[in-house]
């Protein structure tokens, strides 16, 4: 009975580790791809992976707060460069992506809350130009 009880949980262990792994493995992946495309100066590529390794979240990870940065200095920049779209486009993905997560308590929730400001801020400006 002993026996079979530690089996089992060797195996629940074994499971989680890899699991775990994996998930670090892809989030690296997806943070790799986000930086290779801000290097190109591809702003949907760079997005779209910074966006997929938030959404891979794990507690003990720095990847996604650091993906985190870097969507939020493309909204700035967009914004600094007269761009709403794209900086509505960034700050939109961020939010997004944190909502996305879910762990114990919602993660991200202060990037959430400074992309809700920035969105209020910016979404008027949107509708003004709009014909």
């Amino acid at each position: 009975m002993i026996r079979a009880a530690f089996t089992i949980l060797l195996a629940v262990l074994l499971t989680l580790v890899l699991i775990s792994g994996n998930v670090r493995w892809r989030q690296q992946a997806q943070f790799k791809a986000g930086e290779l495309g801000a290097l190109n100066n591809n702003f949907m590529i760079a997005l779209t992976g910074y966006e997929s390794a938030i959404r891979m979240y794990t507690p003990l990870s720095s990847l996604a707060e650091q993906a985190a940065e870097r969507i939020w200095a493309m909204g700035l920049t967009a914004e600094q460069n007269g761009d709403s779209e794209r900086a509505l486009i960034a700050y939109r993905s961020l939010r997004s992506a944190w909502y996305g997560v879910r762990w114990l308590s919602q993660p991200g929730a202060a990037w959430i809350a400074r992309c809700d400001k920035k969105l209020a801020a910016l979404a008027p400006l949107r509708k003004g130009t709009q014909p």
